[in-house]
Order: structure tokens, then C-alpha cells, then sequence
């Protein structure tokens, strides 16, 4: 019987012939397996070193920093270095500045983010209603203020704003109102050059979500009789929401550590400190103040809040069963 099955073209092979060739393409796929699930990390190995050395080492020297005495004499060599602990901290938390700056920094945050993503998504709901033309003038004045420098944003927005200079106060019939003197009216101003920089971020990159929608979906809506704000709220602003994520906290992030416009458009921070921000109050305490140590502790403490704000929004979403 075997001598046939060999004569018809099946050669008999034996057992142990027949299980290495079924051992050895496993072992094949295995190794692919492992090559393919290093591969991607191997891809962003380089930007992995280039991140790790432009912030895990700064942020490490920020810490450490913030747990030193470390002020003009130890930077001097005047007075050795001594660790100090949560001494720094306790002191930050006990003066009553810190409490104000921190209320001032995320009440003028929040209206920022607010005004930014309103004006951002208003104008990018704008661009798909318009035609080709005004729409290109649009996108080009948008990009030109995105591109412009915050310190000469800063300076122009000044001047236009200037008590007997400017052309607002003229335009408004205001005289020589001063924008800069009173606490309320400087943070408005500010608020002005912030939204005016930072929209064209929002602006583009909702205008590429609607255009990613299903022209469909937008069609029959309308056919069935919906406002546009109901579409926008029931249709467009759902499938906007991963984007929505990412802008809302690039926004946040932004926003909060907000400092050359604060520092140029007020003067290092208003009349007496009355326009300070987080980010002002740090360099004001490392810098004006050579108080390194505490300044690295607000620095700390500026990274924390904005950590465990993303931290906290992301989950809220993960709840609702977005994918991100």
C-alpha cells in the first residue's frame, strides 16, 4: 500500500518530517509578531528622546527646584544650597496674593476658552455658508492674525486702544478713556487680543470637521424642517466632539498660562498687581524677586491644575462612551 501511494505522487512522509514543517512557520508568525509590535515604537523613538529631553528633564528640574532654597545667594554661590522641602509650598499657600492671582487666572481662563471656542465655531459655521471668494479672505485674515507674534499683537492692540492715540476711543466717542487703568476694562482688552489670536485655531480645525460630515445627513435635517442652530446643536456639535475635545484643551492650556499678553498690554500686571495671572506672578517671584524656589512652586502647581484639569475632562467624556 505504500508502494501505491508513492506511485500515485503522494509520498509518504513520516511523522517526524510532517511536524517540522508545521513547527517552524509558527515560530515564523511568533517572530513577526514581535518584530511587528516594536516596530511603532521604534518610529517614535527619536521624537520620544527629543520630548524627553524638552520637558521630562525640565520638569524635573522644576521639582526639584521647588523643594530647594534657592534664592539670589545660593544662585551666587554667596550661601549653599539646603533642601527645604514642602517649605516653599506652605508659604505659597499661606499668602493671600497667591488665592487672588489663582481666582483672577482661572475666572479670566475660563472667559478666554469660552469667547475663543464661540468665536472659533461661529466663523467656522460662517465659512461653510459663504462662497469661495470672501471665504478664501476670511481664512487668510485668520491665519494672519494666528501667525502675527503674541508680543506684537500685544503692541498693536495697545496702540489702537491707546486714550490719545487710538482710533477706538475715537471711533466709540470714548475720549481719553484709559482701557489699561482699571482692573475690569485691562482684563477685557486682554481678553480681546487673546480671542483674536487663538480663534483661527478653532476656526480651521472645526471648518475641516463640518466639512467632514456627510452632506447628507446636514441635507435632511434641513428638509425636515430644523433651525440651524438645532442642527448644529442635535447633529453637527455630536460629531464635532472629539474635535471639540482637542480644542477645548489645547484652549485651556493656552489660556491659563497666558503671559506676554498680560505682561506687555499692563505693564508687568496692572496698577499694583491688579491684572497679575499665574504665569506673571511666577516670573515676578523668580525673577523680580530672585525667589527661584517659589517661583519653581507656582510653576508646580500651574502644572498640576492643568494636568488634573485634562485628566478630569477626558474622563468625563470616557464616561459618556466617546472615543478618543
Amino acid at each position: 500500500m505504500t508502494h501505491q501511494a508513492t506511485a500515485a505522487g503522494s509520498p509518504a512522509v513520516s511523522p517526524e518530517t510532517a511536524a517540522a514543517p508545521g513547527r517552524s512557520p509558527k515560530k515564523r508568525r511568533s517572530t513577526g509578531r514581535h518584530g511587528s509590535r516594536w516596530t511603532p515604537w521604534l518610529y517614535l523613538l527619536p521624537a520620544i528622546v527629543v520630548l524627553a529631553g524638552l520637558l521630562v528633564y525640565p520638569i524635573y528640574q522644576l521639582g526639584l527646584i521647588s523643594f530647594l532654597e534657592y534664592n539670589q545667594a545660593q544662585v551666587s554661590g554667596g550661601e549653599p544650597t539646603t533642601f527645604k522641602g514642602l517649605g516653599n509650598y506652605r508659604e505659597l499657600f499661606s499668602d493671600d496674593q497667591f488665592w487672588q492671582v489663582l481666582l483672577a487666572t482661572v475666572a479670566f481662563a475660563a472667559a478666554c476658552v469660552v469667547s475663543t471656542l464661540g468665536v472659533g465655531c461661529a466663523l467656522a459655521v460662517l465659512l461653510t455658508r459663504i462662497r469661495a471668494i470672501p471665504r478664501l479672505v476670511l481664512m487668510m485674515a485668520a491665519l494672519g492674525a494666528w501667525a502675527t507674534p503674541a508680543i506684537t499683537g500685544s503692541t498693536v492692540w495697545v496702540f489702537l486702544f491707546d486714550p490719545d492715540y487710538g482710533p477706538v476711543n475715537r471711533m466709540l466717542g470714548l475720549g481719553d478713556f484709559s482701557w489699561t487703568y482699571g482692573r475690569y476694562s485691562a482684563f477685557a482688552l486682554v481678553l480681546f487680543e487673546v480671542v483674536w489670536c487663538s480663534f483661527p485655531f478653532v476656526m480651521v480645525t472645526v471648518y475641516a470637521g463640518i466639512k467632514a460630515i456627510p452632506a447628507e445627513v446636514l441635507e435632511a435635517a434641513s428638509l425636515d424642517g430644523a433651525s440651524q442652530w438645532r442642527i448644529w446643536r442635535s447633529i453637527t456639535a455630536p460629531m464635532l466632539r472629539p474635535i471639540l475635545v482637542v480644542v477645548t484643551i489645547q484652549s485651556i492650556i493656552w489660556d491659563f498660562k497666558v503671559f506676554t499678553q498680560i505682561y506687555v498690554m499692563t505693564n508687568g500686571g496692572g496698577i499694583a498687581g491688579q491684572n497679575m495671572v499665574l504665569n506673571v506672578y511666577a516670573y515676578q517671584k523668580a525673577f523680580a524677586s530672585s525667589q527661584y524656589s517659589l517661583g519653581s512652586a507656582i510653576g508646580v502647581v500651574m502644572l498640576l491644575i492643568l494636568l488634573g484639569v485634562t485628566l478630569v475632562y477626558l474622563r468625563l467624556l470616557r464616561r459618556q462612551g466617546e472615543e478618543l
